[in-house]
């Protein structure tokens, strides 16, 4: 009685390759970021140690360094509401961060709802759950959209009524409540409805800080795609998975290794599962035009 061979875990090969630490070092460090940003945020109201005051949106980290939001600032400079000197001079550091190191960086080091959907797509992968309602990806732009122009119209912040990061972040500091309904929605529905379904086709601030860092220098780069054995690991563990084939197959005429869209969250994976190590980052300046997109599928 032939047996039905089982495609080996995602990143198994990375790990006898590379060894674990290398196929989980960039996952680790995310994490650690993710936590660490987390914990300076809660140990004031819980602790009673003000590193940091205030949460995503605004913050003051040791009484000099101000961090805001530019979206939620931009919501709330339509709603006729300038925000402070302080406040400018946080969203001004925060664009130019951004700028630099690609604006979906915030949703895959910084955002703790990214801990949550995580944790769904884990949870959907191990329970096996299959299919998925469709929505195209560019209804996170029309609802970045619809929250500019509904709060210039209410003059309310309408982000805010709802944002997951918000109600997490007040779920935690004052236990269960109605905060968790708008978390526990987005668990759901990304286990359930829709794999990937919040961070890659809902949120407005993935799509807001996604155009923020369109011109980022730092990339992903799929420098040795040469390499590449089409053990499609990084298309499992990508929360994008759309944007690798250009850069990895140089599909189309002059198309360089280096990842450019803009929806990629330089979170690394694919560079922590590629056995090949197809993957590094690197600077979107250093991408030679593709001469041998058809030498290279020959190759593969």
């Amino acid at each position: 009685m032939s047996q039905i061979a089982q495609k080996p875990r995602i990143g198994s090969e990375a790990i006898k390759a590379k060894g674990w630490w290398r196929a989980q070092r960039w996952l680790i460090l995310r994490r650690l970021s993710q936590f660490s940003i987390l914990a300076l945020f809660l140990l004031g109201p819980l602790a009673g140690i003000w590193l940091v005051k205030g949460n995503l949106n605004y913050s003051l980290t040791l009484g000099t360094l101000p961090l805001s939001d530019p979206y939620v600032a931009l919501q709330s400079l339509l709603t006729g509401h300038v925000p402070e000197k302080l406040g400018l001079i946080g969203v001004f550091i925060v664009l130019v961060f951004y700028a630099l190191v690609g604006g979906r960086v915030y949703c895959s080091w910084v955002c703790p709802v990214n801990l949550v959907t995580d944790a769904a797509g884990w949870l959907r992968d191990r329970l096996g759950i299959k299919g998925s309602v469709h929505l195209g990806r560019q209804t996170r732009y029309w609802i970045l959209a619809m929250t500019l122009v509904g709060s210039a119209l209410s003059g309310v912040v309408l982000w805010e009524l709802i944002n997951p990061v918000s109600m997490l972040h007040r779920g935690l500091i004052f236990g269960l409540g109605t905060a968790w309904t708008v978390v526990m929605a987005v668990f759901l529905f990304d286990l359930f409805v829709m794999s990937r379904g919040w961070c890659g086709r809902l949120c407005p601030v993935g799509a807001f800080y996604g155009l923020l860092g369109h011109f980022s220098p730092l990339r992903v780069t799929a420098k040795q795609r040469q390499a590449c054995n089409d053990c499609m690991d990084c298309f499992e563990v990508c929360p994008e998975p759309q944007v690798i084939r250009p850069a990895l197959k140089g599909e189309g005429k002059g198309i360089g290794p280096v990842i450019l869209a803009p929806s990629c969250t330089n979170c690394g994976r694919c560079i922590d599962v590629c056995a090949k190590e197809v993957f590094r980052f690197g600077l979107r300046f250093d991408n030679p035009p593709s001469t041998a997109g058809k030498a290279e599928s020959k190759v593969e």
